[in-house]
């Protein structure tokens, strides 16, 4: 959210006015949001919030409190319990990526499908990171890959960044092992796209594939099915994984492009 958006008559806070400004929050309200908003403060590692800014471009670094992940997880899971998290989930969009996180690890923690899976969509348009994105894997997805493919296909056809980005996520996740058919790395193959991190993940998807499924995965590259950005960070992907083998490693990097 827009720093403008909150105050609307003071365009110049920005930075570590506007950080000061957008801290002061916590004490505002007693609400759910409000209380989880506090507790976050509470655990902030400025530090951390300084080094991780720089890993998460696309988000503004004055809405980054700075809660180190295991300590997030933990407050989500506790939150997750709280009668009232409902309300929590319904407060979008958030302020601060902290929130967003806490969202995510809430929503990952539903143990029905089809709640989980309206939540799931819910959330997928207010994500404005691969962090968040790549975070949030519900458990209750696993049980259900067949129901799953449908959203799956929708996801990754969408004009959203980091709707497609979760899309291939949850196929790398949860379709390389005995879910995994053929037809999946076609899907991943098919997307077209030049944003960087929709590619990352298709290199990333591809590059698992690899140690997982390495004679339906190889063709891809031997028939130069990929662009050649993502054709090539496959590959080295690939090749610094501990699961692909030394020799299978040489056999790849012959395919670069």
């Amino acid at each position: 959210m827009a720093i403008a958006s909150i105050w609307p008559n003071e365009p110049e806070a920005t930075g570590e006015r506007a950080g000061r400004r957008l801290k002061g929050q916590r004490k505002m309200g007693e609400g759910i949001g409000e209380k989880i908003r506090a507790e976050l403060w509470e655990l902030q590692d400025e530090g951390y919030r300084d080094f991780h800014a720089r890993l998460i471009p696309t988000v503004p670094p004055e809405t980054i409190i700075g809660a180190r992940t295991p300590q997030v997880r933990k407050l989500a899971k506790k939150w997750a319990k709280d009668p009232q998290i409902g309300e929590f989930l319904a407060q979008l969009p958030h302020t601060y990526y902290d929130e967003n996180n806490v969202h995510a690890f809430v929503v990952e923690q539903f143990r029905d499908y089809g709640e989980c899976l309206e939540q799931t969509e819910r959330f997928l348009p207010y994500i404005d990171n691969w962090a968040t994105c790549d975070m949030m894997a519900p458990k209750v997805f696993a049980r259900h890959t067949e129901e799953l493919l449908e959203p799956v296909r929708r996801w990754i056809a969408s004009a959203d960044t980091y709707t497609v980005r979760f899309g291939v996520g949850m196929l790398m996740r949860f379709y390389l092992d005995e879910a995994f058919r053929p037809q999946y790395p076609e899907w991943v193959a098919g997307i077209v796209s030049e944003e960087y991190y929709i590619n990352m993940m298709r290199a990333w998807y591809f590059a698992t594939a690899l140690a997982k499924q390495y004679e339906t995965i190889v063709p891809f590259l031997e028939k130069k099915r990929l662009d050649a950005w993502t054709h090539n960070k496959a590959i080295q992907k690939a090749c610094e994984s501990n699961r692909v083998t030394a020799e299978r490693k040489l056999y790849l990097r012959g395919l670069k492009v």
